[in-house]
């Protein structure tokens, strides 16, 4: 089965597995996703991630952070679709929850937080909003 969007698949990954309360979750392996992870992991939303393989295929296991019992991540959305891609400039990147969340941008310097694509004065694709 082939996926359409290998990023909103990673995201609802992770949105279930803290609504189950696992301890990790495993996903198929891409850069992309690693460099989601990364931002993920800078921000404190997750505890970190191991490439590891899984059936054969490399993947990506996912450790999930909790704070007393409740998930770090609230909420998290794809922004930018297969079907509509959502672009934007380093001036008019969204604020989410007035600057309590992150919005996470794909630029040419790489896949960076809103805070961090605002301060390279970079701008690019919005990729998803997390708080």
């Amino acid at each position: 089965m082939a996926l359409t969007d290998p990023l909103g698949d990673m995201l609802t990954r992770i949105r279930n597995g803290q609504r189950a309360k696992k301890d990790s979750v495993t996903t198929p392996a891409s850069k992309l996703r690693a460099r989601v992870l990364d931002v993920l992991k800078r921000e404190g939303y997750i505890r970190g991630y191991s490439e590891e393989a899984v059936a054969g295929h490399p993947g990506l296991r996912v450790e999930l952070k909790y704070f007393e019992g409740q998930p770090a991540i609230k909420h998290v959305a794809r922004v930018s679709k297969p079907g509509r891609r959502v672009y934007s400039g380093s001036t008019e990147l969204p604020r989410v929850r007035n600057g309590l969340g992150i919005t996470i941008v794909s630029t040419p310097k790489g896949v960076l937080s809103d805070a961090e694509a605002r301060e390279l004065n970079v701008g690019g694709e919005v990729l998803a909003e997390v708080f």
